[in-house]
């Protein structure tokens, strides 16, 4: 019997061709006889030096190359990090499975192997995130946050040239590419609200393609699918695809979700946070954006105190 042959779009990145193989290897366990071919992409974002990278306009710029390629079927799946997919995917396009969900949580690298409590007063911390800016200096205001972007490698890398005290970036890049022994902290999703869909890999395929859509099927975490349809909820009510300091967090509690949003001004003056359950994660998700919007979150956006 001929395997069928099926075409994995991915970006080229050490990270992205890790949750890509985990992806290929699932499927290869759940639906054998699949002859699986990467593809890898060289997206907008990729090709923009790393120093202009937090330039870039939205969260297309890594995953809008592959959707493109995907909608004319010249792949036919495409493997993301949930959380660089905008909040509108591209017509026609639709996720087909979240595997079950790595770690959602944000981690500290300390080049000394130090908590954030303990670094020096005024330590210089790197992230490539205004989420995890505000949180952190929320935290710590005497902290010198330094904008680093780039792959997680050269982040990590970058720290230890620069002799930055720490680096904060998901947990989950760090443990996909056996890179968690430099984590010295972990953050509560409580006290560093991740970013939605953090942690969590997306495969996308093409609407009415009803073959692939059952076969990427078998690997699909319903868990994992709710929380996702939650968190994009969140961000869809704020208008979470601008450059906004907002995260949201839901996991299952009994048989409801729990539901955390946040929404921070830039400097980390200002953090609404509020927490929510109900067993509807899109209502859920729409509610709680809402609600933080009515709290003053709307103001913090429209006032533009969103800029670093």
């Amino acid at each position: 019997m001929t395997a069928r042959k099926l075409r994995v779009g991915t970006r080229g990145s050490k990270l992205a061709l890790a949750q890509t193989r985990a992806v290929l290897k699932m499927l290869s366990e759940k639906a054998p006889g699949l002859e699986l071919q990467v593809v890898t992409i060289r997206t907008a974002g990729d090709r923009l030096p790393p120093e202009k990278r937090g330039e870039t306009d939205g969260k297309g710029a890594f995953t809008g190359d592959i959707e493109a390629l995907l909608t004319k079927g010249e792949l036919d799946l495409a493997v993301h990090s949930l959380k660089d997919l905008s909040v509108e995917l591209a017509d026609g396009l639709k996720i087909g499975a979240t595997p079950p969900r790595g770690d959602p949580r944000d981690a500290l690298v300390s080049s000394k192997g130090e908590r954030l409590s303990d670094l020096p007063k005024g330590a210089s911390v790197g992230t490539s995130s205004i989420r995890r800016r505000a949180q952190l200096l929320s935290l710590r205001r005497d902290l010198k946050i330094v904008d680093m972007h780039g792959n997680v490698e050269t982040r990590v890398r970058r720290m230890d040239e620069l002799h930055l005290a720490g680096l904060v970036l998901a947990a989950a890049g760090l443990d996909r590419l056996s890179m968690g022994e430099r984590i010295t902290q972990r953050f509560p999703v409580d006290e560093i609200v991740p970013s939605a869909g953090q942690g969590t890999m997306a495969v996308q395929v093409r609407k009415g393609d009803t073959e692939i859509e059952r076969i990427v099927s078998k690997i699909n975490d319903e868990e994992t699918m709710r929380s996702s349809e939650c968190e994009r909820a969140f961000a869809r009510a704020i208008g979470g695809d601008c450059y906004v300091p907002a995260g949201a967090h839901a996991a299952r509690n009994g048989r409801s979700l729990t539901l955390v949003g946040m929404i921070a001004s830039a400097d980390g003056r200002i953090v609404l946070k509020r927490s929510a359950t109900s067993t509807d994660p899109v209502e859920l998700g729409e509610a709680l954006g809402e609600e933080l919007l009515q709290l003053g979150g709307a103001e913090i956006i429209k006032g533009g105190a969103i800029r670093a």
